[in-house]
């Protein structure tokens, strides 16, 4: 349990890091809004957050 546990711990901070290299603060703002909107089961502060990153990767196409 404790491997996975490690596993898991890596990948979210290696996800999050490369989200912070790509799209930078308003990523990582983005991405903060969209996990404790599922943690805490908030629609509002999900929808914000998933939002703010579709904006982030749609923008330079529009």
């Amino acid at each position: 349990m404790p491997v996975l546990a490690l596993v898991s711990a890596i990948f979210v901070v290696g996800f999050e890091q490369i989200v912070q290299w790509k799209y930078g603060a308003t990523g990582m703002v983005g991405l903060l809004l969209l996990t404790v909107g599922i943690k805490a089961k908030s629609p509002a502060l999900s929808s914000a957050g998933a939002v703010v990153l579709a904006m982030l990767v749609t923008g330079p196409a529009l």
